[in-house]
């Protein structure tokens, strides 16, 4: 990024650090005793964070945590409302409870294949334990009483509860514990920029609290999965009367702290306005230890003898899974009601389907948690059953559920063949715009056939929120066709259409047999990746990128999502800006590219308003607006984009029209596209220079933001600059474009030469915007996007 191969970590850590060459270290000390005018260069930084997003093979744990990080971006997703105050609480706390509801499912999930499939129906069924011979010692002996099965399968979806509970306490420890930069407090008025908020960074407090409850309502699913089974006998046969009284005891004090739980999850949600150092710490104990407590109760009350009890049947999976799935689409219709609400009183045209982003990615969420669930559950049933077919399976819902993919899979592939169809068509209204672009240049008809098949490719992003919007609703209504179908019949597909008219029972068996395959297919398809992303450092790179989008945002949702790397990236690139100006008065450039141009207006967001007025941004391949701007609107929107134009000195935007992911920002004009860059890395322009530069700050002097867009190839044939062909760079490669550079020097051009020497005994303030101080040559950035 340096683009030298000796390069010095200036300050950070092995996870995220600021870079500069070897040359430049001392860069502040060298321009102090440089003779005046010397002009000396400006020196460039790099602030790299790929490790918060990849690192080691541990990250691979993260894939089990994608349900819960969709999940958790739909928080974000609230359209802008100014207010509607209860309406954006109400938000965030059914996007909290959706978020809970998948912790049960997938706890539930566990409970389905440990203490169902495997203690239940297996180790009671003859033939499928004498199959599996590591299942012999619960077929005869203490161990054979179905209660005591349970107790001891329970330590599975235990287990999977620890290891989330260490997975996010882990994180939490290393990411949310880092300190914004004190004295960041916004001035009256700057409150309408959320990102600006000094608490926006620092969730401390509200991920621990939704930890304890989380962790919570894992330990009280498995308890009440063990309970419950045991005292539907007690009450079925007539047991003896304590074990009667002590099943309904412990079902009652499990939903009184199931209610608990619900009602803490529902508390207010973060505190952005201040930095919020408490814990809760009575809260963190008292909730994830009583839960402990019952679960133990469970398991004694569960292994207690019961002559005559034998496992038969299903246990209440059915039940179970149904009524998450009816709570999870109700919740998304609320969800959907109140951001209708939110986005009609402001509308805004480029806001992703008209408001509807977060109840659709909530759904999805929802989805995906299923289609988890359902997989492992499948998958094991039918490597337990064998071809035996003794095991009665799992539940009717979940199989419901799998016959529904391939119907949403022949919509999906409808929807991307009309997709693609219309981008070859458009291919052809591209052409006369490539040549216009390269008047002049001698040209190869089928390259630039090439060039406009790649800008209609980019401009297929564009087309997300639609695939979205028909996912989700296809989604939600085979989600309800299959509850309806599962608790109308109590049976399986194939099974509920015999009897009907012959194409009707031959596509019922078809659809539940290509599900479930597709289902399992799934299943391995996924476990295949982890093993692989936790060996092979590249595997891990490609689910950076992923992360690189999905867990920008703090969780606020969901505690056991994957970290938010910006809450460590964000103060890094804070601190580092105001230290540097505080003790240099300096000025400075920001550069970031793709996913670095977020982190890039996230940190000059949060820095005092006299820092900022001395920040000069150059963004690049920037997927401010294209994507955060229509997916985030609350945060990202055309009034938060245009307070920030306002605020810095100066920001230019460089986009091209063959970049699927950067676009134009919109301020300041209309004409622009670009994308953003997922890699982990940001190339930091970070130049800087001292006070006093040309242009008041914050005057929006260098407005517009968006450069017209960049030609891309650079040459559409061989000419005299180009001898030979250029490539199609698209997202990337913007520094070896001559603009870049013009634009650069153009931001470097307003701001003077030299650095000031630090000043002796001051209050350590930064002096007013504006103010001019003694020059010295040199000028090394401040920080990096």
């Amino acid at each position: 990024m340096l683009d030298d191969p000796r390069t010095v970590r200036v300050t950070g850590d092995g996870i995220a650090a600021v870079f500069r060459r070897a040359d430049d270290v001392d860069a502040e000390r060298a321009a102090r005793t440089a003779p005046a005018g010397d002009g000396t260069a400006p020196v460039q930084e790099a602030y790299v964070w790929c490790n918060l997003t990849s690192g080691n093979g541990s990250r691979a744990l993260w894939l089990l945590l994608l349900p819960f990080m969709v999940v958790n971006l739909a928080h974000w997703m609230r359209p802008a409302a100014h207010g509607l105050h209860r309406a954006v609480r109400l938000h965030g706390t059914l996007v909290r409870l959706a978020g809970l509801s998948l912790t049960v499912l997938l706890v539930a999930a566990a409970c389905e294949v440990a203490l169902d499939l495997t203690a239940w129906q297996c180790a009671g069924t003859a033939a499928c334990a004498s199959a599996h011979s590591w299942l012999g010692f619960l077929t005869e002996g203490w161990w054979s009483a179905p209660g005591r099965r349970l107790a001891l399968a329970a330590v599975v979806p235990t287990a999977l509860t620890v290891l989330l509970w260490y997975l996010s306490h882990r994180t939490w420890s290393a990411y949310e514990s880092q300190q914004p930069l004190a004295g960041t407090e916004p001035e009256e008025g700057a409150e309408a920029t959320p990102l600006g908020r000094p608490g926006f960074w620092y969730g401390r407090r509200l991920v621990a609290r939704l930890r304890a409850a989380h962790t919570a309502a894992a330990l009280l699913t498995v308890a009440a999965a063990v309970t419950a089974a045991a005292a539907r006998h007690d009450r079925g046969v007539g047991g003896p009367a304590l074990l009667d009284l002590l099943g309904r005891l412990l079902e009652t004090t499990l939903a009184v702290a199931g209610l608990t739980v619900v009602a803490v999850v529902c508390r207010r949600g973060r505190s952005e306005r201040r930095i919020d150092h408490g814990l809760d710490a009575r809260l963190q104990r008292v909730l994830p230890l009583g839960a402990t407590v019952l679960l133990v109760l469970a398991l004694v009350y569960a292994s207690w003898s019961r002559p005559g009890w034998r496992s038969a049947g299903l246990l209440a999976g059915d039940a179970v899974f149904g009524a998450i799935c009816l709570a999870q689409g109700l919740l998304v219709v609320a969800l959907a009601a109140v951001a209708r609400t939110l986005h009609r009183s402001r509308p805004d045209p480029r806001a992703a389907l008209r408001g509807l982003a977060g109840p659709a990615v909530a759904l999805l969420a929802c989805a995906l948690g299923g289609v988890m669930s359902g997989g492992v559950a499948q998958r094991v049933a039918d490597w337990l059953d064998g071809r035996s077919g003794t095991l009665a399976g799992p539940p009717v819902v979940l199989t419901w559920q799998a016959s529904a993919i391939p119907v949403l899979l022949a919509v999906v592939l409808v929807l991307l063949a009309v997709l693609g169809h219309r981008a070859w068509r458009s291919v052809r209204g591209e052409i006369p715009a490539v040549l216009r672009d390269h008047p002049g240049e001698p040209h190869d008809p089928v390259r630039v056939r090439r060039v406009a098949r790649v800008r209609a490719l980019a401009a297929l992003t564009d087309r997300a929120p639609l695939i979205v919007g028909v996912v989700a609703a296809v989604t939600f209504l085979l989600g309800a066709g299959a509850l309806a179908g599962a608790l109308g019949s109590g049976r399986a597909p194939a099974d509920a259409a015999q009897g009907a008219p012959a194409p009707m029972e031959g596509a019922a068996e078809v659809a539940q047999a290509i599900g479930s395959w597709l289902i399992g297919l799934g299943f391995i398809l996924f476990v295949t990746f982890g093993r692989r992303a936790y060996k092979d450092a590249s595997a891990r790179r490609t689910i950076g990128i992923l992360w690189d989008v999905g867990t920008f945002w703090p969780r606020a949702a969901h505690p056991f999502a994957p970290p938010c790397y910006a809450e460590r990236a964000v103060p890094d690139l804070t601190w580092r800006m105001a230290t540097w100006t505080a003790a240099t008065g300096g000025r400075l450039v920001l550069s970031g590219h793709s996913q670095g141009s977020v982190l890039a207006a996230a940190a000059a967001w949060q820095l005092p308003a006299p820092v900022r007025a001395r920040v000069a941004l150059l963004t690049y391949g920037s997927p401010l607006e294209r994507l955060y701007g229509r997916w985030f609107p609350a945060h990202f929107g055309p009034e938060a984009l245009g307070r920030l134009h306002q605020e810095v000195d100066c920001w230019r935007n460089l986009h091209r029209r063959t970049d699927p992911i950067g676009g134009p920002v919109l301020v300041g004009t209309a004409d622009v596209t670009g994308e953003a860059d997922a890699t982990g890395r940001a190339a930091a322009d970070g130049t800087a220079a001292p006070a006093g530069a040309a242009g008041s700050p914050g005057s929006s002097s260098c407005a517009p933001v968006d450069r017209e867009a960049l030609r891309d190839p650079l040459s559409l044939g061989r000419t005299a600059e180009h001898p030979l062909p250029s490539p199609i760079l698209g997202h990337g490669g913007y520094q070896a474009d001559p603009v870049f550079a013009e634009e650069r020097a153009a931001l470097l051009a307003r701001l003077p030469h030299g650095l000031p020497a630090p000043r002796d005994g001051g209050d350590g303030q930064d002096p007013p915007p504006g103010e001019p101080v003694s020059p010295a040559p040199g000028d090394p950035p401040g920080g990096a996007g």
